[in-house]
Parts: structure tokens; sequence; C-alpha cells
């Protein structure tokens, strides 16, 4: 059973990342490789609201929720925006470079070594008993509650808003939408805002249990092949992904080495990509056989 708390937990983490690169796929095509550091920058902003405000954990998380939403905002207005037109390529390696400077600016302002954000919003993290000898964090089943009502509320929004409506369309046929009076700005910046959000909150409640440094992006990195297996532009996909890496990783560690666990999810990816090139649950004609 302690290994079913440690698969669902993981998952659940892979999972509430992934979405965040579905969504700027889904509507932007743009495969942006700088969601780990934007995950950083959620953790460090809950770590301002204690350093700084001193605020207590829930008014901390949600002054957070709320930076990182801008912070995506911001990114594509004042970045994104203007690639515009330009070929996809150019926008990877635009997130690319985005991702270096912030990278390098959380390490000036924050300063590279590890902190731990519990303690400066003075929130507890005790171990939970599940029954018998299973138990996990708090910061744990956080994860997990929090990734179910993620994706609950993202597959609510596109089917039953006018904005989850328009952003669809926008990543859908572009050209059309903006012929039916959508202008593809707004929708744009929303899902970049979205991806921070859900990505910052990802961040934030692993730090609580793990604490944060630079190395966080390296997950952002990891959750690469959920987001591959699943399919780049399938919330769907992304929770299946997420279930089918996490499992890998989780057998490598107990039955095989705690060394291959970081090999495994590339491994389920190399399986699946010699299969299905778009991913289980990705649209076919979006992807290109390189």
């Amino acid at each position: 059973m302690q290994l079913l708390a440690n698969y669902l937990t993981l998952a659940a983490l892979y999972a509430l990342i992934a979405c965040g690169y579905v969504l700027v796929y889904r509507v932007s095509r743009v495969l942006t490789l700088a969601h780990g550091e934007v995950m950083m920058v959620g953790a460090y902003l809950l770590l301002t609201m204690g350093t700084l405000f001193h605020l207590p954990p829930l008014p901390a998380f949600i002054a957070a929720l709320l930076m990182s939403l801008v912070v995506g905002l911001a990114i594509y207005w004042m970045v994104m925006r203007r690639m515009a037109g330009e070929t996809v390529f150019a926008a990877v390696l635009v997130t690319i470079a985005l991702g270096i400077l912030l990278r390098g600016a959380m390490a000036l302002v924050w300063t590279p070594r590890l902190q731990y954000p519990a303690e400066a919003i003075a929130m507890e993290n005790p171990s939970v008993a599940l029954g018998g000898s299973v138990a996990v964090s708090q910061a744990s089943l956080l994860i997990i509650a929090s990734a179910v009502l993620v994706y609950g509320g993202l597959f609510l929004f596109f089917r039953h808003t006018t904005w989850g409506v328009r952003m669809r369309a926008v990543g859908e046929n572009p050209r059309l939408a903006a012929q039916r009076g959508i202008a593809p700005h707004g929708p744009l910046a929303l899902a970049w805002g979205i991806a921070a959000l859900t990505g910052g909150l990802a961040g934030m409640l692993l730090s609580i249990d793990t604490g944060i440094d630079e190395a966080m992006a390296i997950i952002g990195l990891k959750t690469f092949p959920v987001v591959l297996v699943g399919g780049l532009d399938s919330l769907s996909g992304a929770i299946i992904g997420a279930l089918v890496v996490a499992g890998a990783e989780i057998l490598a560690i107990y039955y095989v080495d705690p060394l291959v666990a970081d090999v495994a999810p590339f491994l389920v990816l190399l399986a699946i990509l010699m299969v299905r090139p778009w991913g289980l649950f990705g649209t076919r004609e979006e992807l290109d056989r390189v």
C-alpha cells in the first residue's frame, strides 16, 4: 500500500506540471522549455510571501498563485506575443533563452541555496497515517487533491465557458477563429497565465515537501516524457502519461535500482514513440516524424 501511495503522489505531481505544457501547446502550438523555471518562480513567490510579508499559509498561497498568473500573462505579452508569425522553432528557442534568464534572475534574487517555504509561512507538513503502515506527508495529499481539482476545473472550463471555447477555437484553427471575431492574443495570454498558475502551484506544494533550490527546474524537464507519452495537445493524455511514467519510475525504484529511476521515464518514452510518435492521445496531424 505504501508503494501505491507513493505512486499516486508522483503521478499527481507529474500531471499537475504536465497540464501547463499541454495548455501552452494546445492553444499556441509552442512547446515551452521554460516551464520548469516558471514552476520555480511560483515556489520562490511563496517563499517571498512568508519572508517579506509574513503571511500565514492560506493567504500566502493565494497571493503567490495570483502572482504566478501575472507572471504567465507577462511572459506572453512581453515576450511570446512578439513571436507571432515566426517559426515554431524560433519560438521554442525563445523559451529556452527565457528559462536561462529566469534561472539566473532567481539565483541573483533568492540565491541558489536550499530554502524552505514551509518554515517561512509557518506551515506544518506532518505525516498523515492512511491505515496500517502507510503514511504520506500532508503536502503529498495536497498535491493529489490539487491535481484532481485542477483537471476537473480545466475540463469544465474548456467545455462550458466562453473563454474556454475561445481558447479551443484559437488552438484548433486560429485563422478561422479570427474570422469569427475571436482576437487571438487574449486566449493565448490566458493559456500562458493558467499554465504558469498550475506550474507554480506544483512548485509551491513540492517546495513545502522538499524545499526549493535551482535543481527544481530538472523536475520540469523530467515531465517531458509524461507530456510526450500522453500527447502534446491532450489533457486526458497528460493524466494517462503521468500514470504510466510514474508507474515505471516507482517500479524501477522498488524492484530494480533507484539509480535507474531517472532513466525509466525516457525508456517508456522511447517505447511509446516507436509505436505512436504523436503520443497515446495526441492528434496525429499535429506532429511530424523527424
